[in-house]
Order: structure tokens, then sequence, then C-alpha cells
């Protein structure tokens, strides 16, 4: 065997950790009891909570932002975002300790949210074919 065809190999083997996606789908479609319908549904009503939350969330008074992300956390984790879960964890953390670290919990937050988002949208479609 040439080192070249090891080395292709190896480039294209899968990878050993798996990669967690955004929402976890065998979660979400337990918590819906595999319906489709009622899957969309529910992830309509959670982008509509996130619109509602995420500016709280940046709210002066670090004990309302800590109870939107609480709220936050317990909805990510009953559609199977498990990263927007912790996520929102972080920032109810820092926002209970007066706020220390909390524009990096923020920041992390907001990228957490928006492949959550991305691939409601891609469910969305691929529900709607």
């Amino acid at each position: 065997m040439e080192l070249t065809e090891i080395a292709v190999r190896h480039v294209f083997a899968p990878s050993l950790v798996p990669v967690e996606r955004a929402i976890d789908v065998e979660h979400l479609s337990r918590m819906t009891l595999g319906d489709r319908e009622l899957e969309t549904e529910v992830l309509g009503l959670f982008l509509r909570q996130i619109d509602i939350l995420r500016p709280r969330i940046e709210a002066a008074v670090p004990e309302i932002a800590a109870a939107a992300a609480h709220t936050l956390k317990g909805s990510a984790g009953g559609i199977g975002a498990w990263a927007l879960a912790r996520a929102a964890a972080e920032i109810e953390v820092c926002a209970k300790a007066g706020g220390s670290g909390l524009a990096d919990a923020v920041h992390d937050l907001d990228q957490a949210l928006a492949q959550v988002q991305g691939e409601i949208s891609e469910i969305v479609l691929a529900g709607a074919n």
C-alpha cells in the first residue's frame, strides 16, 4: 500500500467524535411522538419564545436575565438543543453572579441561537417536502 493511499484513507475516515447537531432530532422526535406536524408546531413556538426571551436576557436587571435564561435553558432542552441549553445555563450563572462574564456568555448564546435557528429552518423545510 502506498503512502498516499494510506493518507487518503486517513483523511476520509469518519470522525471518532460524533458531531453534535444544533438540535438532537431523535430527542425532538421522541418528545413529539414522531408527529412531524407537532414537531413543526413546537419548533415554531420555540422560535417565538426566542423572540421574547432574547431581549430579556440583555435586560439591565440581572434577575430578569437569569430568569429568561433559565426558561430558555428548559425549552432548549425540551427540543434537544443541547448547546443552546448549555449557553443559556452559563448566562443564568453569570447573571446570578452579578453579571461577571455575561457579555461573553451572551456572545456564545447568540452563536448557539443562530445554529439552532438555521437547523429549525432546515427541519421545517424538510417536513414541508
